[in-house]
């Protein structure tokens, strides 16, 4: 059965239009987008409709520690003495637990705005490093809670094979990230053909869609990633693929010293990158790199308030959109989970780059909040092999209603609503959401909050009660 929704106004494919008509397929998908009418089939849900935001890399398990690593241990604090703090955590951290943490994750994604997220999981094994077998309940967890909270999931096995270039062995710390190959693949094969045979039988209200992660090119070889990524073609030729690249200036240093190229140009020379793929970070990319990254039309996406939390340092995003690259967003550990946060300071990180104002503003679109909000929905659903990111016909509903009573709304011309949401504390505005055709917060409220809050409550003790 067809639902119609009329909204006040709304931003369409090409702009802003009031008195919009959205009408909404049983599969979940936007069936038509027309004038308002006033007939008694339509829905009055009065406020703004603007697309729901893609999360394009997220690390669930690590919202168990936000706000754990903020003290200062010694003269060089840094990315990689963080790390041994989140180490922590993987290696307590059951299944129960990781659904109870994702869950309240995924809440709070949905009330601050993002409806989709890409969870980058490389949490493969018991605490004793034990393999779980066919049936992994650290992978059920996460699709569990996603499931609970209605939140759209790509989910994104991670393939972690070596502590660094080189093929160093993995830490003991690294013990549960590690799969051969093969039980990569068999795994990855498996979940796919759950999918295609749930979509064929209609029984799965919240289907998730499965991609592929490569932690970094410290953690796999250039001819490991290469052998599998071929032989993911042979599952799945649209899968996703996602890694992390360039994000720290050690690790730029290392794969030169070992390889003579840096982390960013020796995947652009594996000839593998195209539409498909979505680097994360790539902080350190040279203009060379952005380049070519943006000439093989791959994502790019930043994190920004992790980056700025973990020292990491600021990518050139006025480069890589000056020669046409596509950048998404996403919450990385957890630090920040709100869309218009990461949209904010990745303007504010080009200012102070530049000295200048409304550096990411376009002869197209001179609204910042609006360009930022509009290119990072779009890009960040591609990066999820997402049909999202656009309130447009044949696009799936996924979809926010901002309140325009809210104060931080309050007089704002209809074409500066997402320069007010991004810059301006309008995040607060944001009243509805719906993913896939359904409602998931309504009045500010999602109907499992409570219950997940307390799941998560109990989980924490129990990870924080040594």
């Amino acid at each position: 059965m067809t639902r119609h929704y009329r909204f006040d106004a709304a931003l369409l494919a090409d702009g802003w239009a009031r008195d919009v008509r959205i009408s909404v397929g049983e599969d979940g998908s936007i069936a038509a987008i027309t004038r308002a009418d006033r007939d008694a089939t339509s829905e009055h849900v009065p406020g703004i409709a603007v697309p729901g935001m893609p999360n394009a890399h997220s690390h669930a398990f690590q919202r168990a520690m936000a706000g754990d690593a903020e003290s200062r241990h010694g003269a060089a604090d840094s990315f990689w003495t963080w790390r041994e703090a989140m180490y922590r955590v993987a290696n307590r951290i059951e299944p129960d637990d990781l659904e109870a943490v994702a869950s309240q994750l995924f809440v709070e994604m949905l009330k601050s705005g993002y409806t989709s997220v890409a969870e980058f999981h490389y949490l493969h094994r018991g605490r004793d490093g034990g393999d779980y077998g066919d049936d992994n309940p650290l992978w059920s967890a996460v699709d569990a809670a996603a499931r609970a909270t209605g939140i759209a999931l790509t989910f994104l096995p991670t393939l972690y094979q070596h502590a660094d270039f080189g093929a160093a062995p993995l830490a003991p710390d690294q013990a549960r990230f590690s799969l051969s190959s093969d039980q990569f693949l068999r795994a990855v094969e498996r979940r796919v053909a759950a999918e295609r045979d749930a979509a064929r039988s209609g029984r799965d209200p919240a289907p998730v869609r499965t991609g592929v992660a490569f932690h970094s090119l410290r953690a796999v070889s250039v001819e490991t990633l290469r052998a599998t990524v071929e032989a993911l073609a042979r599952i799945d030729a649209t899968m996703p693929l996602h890694i992390h690249v360039a994000e720290q200036t050690r690790e730029v240093d290392a794969c030169v010293r070992l390889t003579g190229r840096r982390p960013v140009q020796l995947l652009l020379d594996t000839g593998l990158l195209d539409a498909r793929w979505c680097l994360v970070h790539a902080t350190h990319a040279n203009a060379t790199e952005l380049r070519g990254v943006a000439a093989a039309h791959a994502a790019v996406c930043l994190a920004i308030t992790t980056e700025a939390n973990l020292g990491d340092g600021a990518f050139d995003a006025q480069r890589f959109l000056a020669r046409g690259g596509r950048l998404c967003i996403g919450s990385d550990s957890q630090i920040s989970v709100a869309p218009a946060e990461e949209l904010r300071w990745l303007e504010y990180q080009q200012r102070l780059r530049r000295r200048q104002r409304a550096v990411l503003a376009t002869d197209g679109e001179a609204h910042v909040g609006t360009r930022l909000w509009r290119d990072a929905a779009a890009h960040g659903a591609r990066a999820l092999g997402r049909e999202s990111g656009a309130l447009a016909a044949g696009r799936r509903a996924d979809l926010l209603v901002l309140d325009p009573q809210h104060e931080s709304l309050a007089g704002a011309p209809l074409e500066q609503t997402l320069d007010t949401l991004v810059f301006a504390g309008g995040a607060a505005a944001i009243r509805d959401v719906m993913v896939d055709g359904r409602w998931r917060v309504r009045d500010r409220h999602h109907p499992a909050q409570e219950a997940v809050r307390a799941r998560y409550g109990a989980a924490l003790r129990r990870l924080r009660g040594g």
